[in-house]
């Protein structure tokens, strides 16, 4: 998948409609009457601005802060999915997958019509016509063609989907099939109508916090450098904070808890000949889970990912407060949304919809040093591909167990996650271990990280080059680890022991 060139009054706008629906929500006005004075004044007519008229413009809007408000759009409102389409934004897109263009000859010769064996083509006065609802998309026109004036047009939607699970109704419009959608997020911001979104939980997390209660914070390792040069953790801790978050931590921290669990498993995994996967990235587990479910019951770590590690710690240390992740990850939302996990996040935000959020109490990020350091490097380069698998071997290391001639498949992007699950699936997987990261770059290339490669690249190593050396064990001791569960399940086994040994001792009892 390539990078996406991000249409910023596309994101813009966007952002307007959640900003708008917050602070409703901040003065306890998200009734209806409210909500249509909102849509009045997003769009206020009479001419419309991106749609064919203002009515269509304030429809896509009302169906907007229904996803701000964790709610369904109407046309899927039994849907199960996070990711959703706005069927009245979806629009433009041509139906067919195969298109005549201008440098058709009309050619006495008819190649592409006698090769259509649909009866699909017909040809015009000046040039060659495709029956969208007889065209089958097997492309034998476009191979017959001598100028190759046929061209097959992919729409960006379906193309970015690792899974395959973008169709289309008989209007053309996006359907989601969500018996194959792994929640993952490309489609959202590479749709060019903006007719794909998840569904928000602006409304849900501020009034869990207008209501009083101990509301905390977990942010993503990726989150350092995606907001612009100097804005580190301690500068999103004190943003969050005049929101009304109680504090903020660092997901990284959970990097090194998971990494210290996947090393015991990994240990014992490479003794016994069983290859492993990782489970920190839930679109992957997804994945797994829908289209390799033998691989997903026979291979998958057992760990928990660092949100949920992180989340089980401040649940432990201050019963009944409420959890919430911010990352660059739509698929954090499913996984918050799988109740099979126990005390794992209350909530999920990306970091798209952490910016109307501080924008709706006029809150500025700025620069600022950070002191605090919670995570490991290790734990901070999570984010980044191959970051799990490098935090791993380093635990197997500070334990002493044995890494050399350990292979790896670090995958960056569904293609080539989709590619080693096949691979082990058929049993000619030559790695020992799979590390998936759906995202190409990692989390830090995630679906919401809206900067392109380069600019994101150079701030976020600027960040994480001010970080100290600590070692992962030693970064543990810090926390109360016998009384963290780290399998998903949230059961305690003999392996929670072991690690909580390691921690304390630095060997494995």
């Amino acid at each position: 998948m390539s990078n996406v060139n991000y249409d910023e009054g596309m994101i813009t706008f966007k952002h307007q409609v959640l900003e708008g629906v917050a602070r409703l929500a901040w003065e306890g006005k998200l009734d209806e009457d409210h909500k249509e004075e909102l849509i009045t004044k997003l769009i206020p007519g009479p001419k419309p601005t991106y749609r064919c008229c203002i009515y269509k413009e304030r429809e896509i809007v009302r169906q907007r802060i229904r996803l701000a408000c964790g709610l369904n759009t109407i046309a899927n409102p039994n849907s199960k999915n996070e990711v959703q389409v706005i069927k009245s934004a979806c629009d433009g897109c041509p139906i067919s997958a195969y298109s005549v263009t201008d440098n058709c000859r009309g050619c006495i010769g008819k190649a592409c019509e006698n090769s259509c064996r649909f009866g699909a083509i017909t040809i015009t006065e000046f040039r060659s016509h495709i029956d969208s609802t007889k065209c089958k998309s097997c492309g034998m026109c476009a191979d017959a063609c001598p100028y190759g004036a046929i061209v097959h047009l992919e729409r960006p939607c379906k193309k970015v989907c690792p899974v395959d699970a973008i169709t289309y109704d008989e209007y053309g419009l996006c359907v989601i099939d969500e018996e194959k959608c792994i929640n993952c997020g490309q489609c959202i911001h590479n749709c060019p109508f903006a007719a794909i979104s998840s569904k928000a939980y602006i409304t849900q997390i501020i009034e869990e916090i207008r209501s009083g209660k101990e509301v905390y914070a977990m942010c993503a390792p990726a989150a350092e450098g995606i907001f612009g040069e100097g804005i580190s953790m301690a500068s999103l801790r004190t943003a969050l904070k005049k929101i009304g978050f109680k504090d903020m931590i660092e997901v990284g921290v959970g990097g090194d808890m998971t990494a210290a669990y996947e090393a015991l498993e990994w240990t014992e995994a490479y003794r016994e000949g069983k290859k492993m996967t990782t489970s920190c990235c839930p679109a992957f587990v997804n994945m797994l889970r829908v289209h390799f479910p033998e691989l997903y019951r026979e291979n998958m770590s057992s760990v928990a990912s660092p949100m949920c590690g992180v989340s089980r710690y401040l649940k432990k240390i201050h019963p009944g407060c409420v959890t919430v992740f911010f990352g660059p990850c739509v698929a954090k939302k499913s996984e918050v949304a799988d109740k099979s996990i126990p005390d794992n996040a209350d909530y999920a935000m990306t970091l798209g919809e952490l910016r109307p959020l501080l924008r709706s109490l006029d809150i500025t990020l700025k620069p600022e040093e950070d002191e605090n350091q919670q995570a490991s490097i290790f734990g901070k380069r999570f984010a980044n591909a191959g970051g799990v698998a490098n935090a791993v071997l380093e635990c197997m290391k500070e334990r002493g167990d044995q890494t050399e001639g350990i292979q790896i498949a670090r995958c960056s992007g569904g293609d080539e996650c989709r590619k080693a699950l096949m691979m082990l699936k058929a049993g000619r997987l030559p790695e020992d271990f799979i590390e998936g990261m759906m995202c190409n770059g990692g989390c830090a290339g995630g679906p919401d990280k809206r900067k392109n490669e380069p600019m994101l690249k150079k701030a976020r190593e600027n960040l994480l080059a001010k970080a100290d050396d600590r070692r992962i064990i030693e970064n543990l001791r810090a926390f109360p680890m016998e009384e963290i569960s780290m399998h998903r399940d949230g059961s305690f086994e003999e392996i929670d022991k072991r690690v909580y040994d390691t921690v304390q001792t630095g060997t494995d009892s």
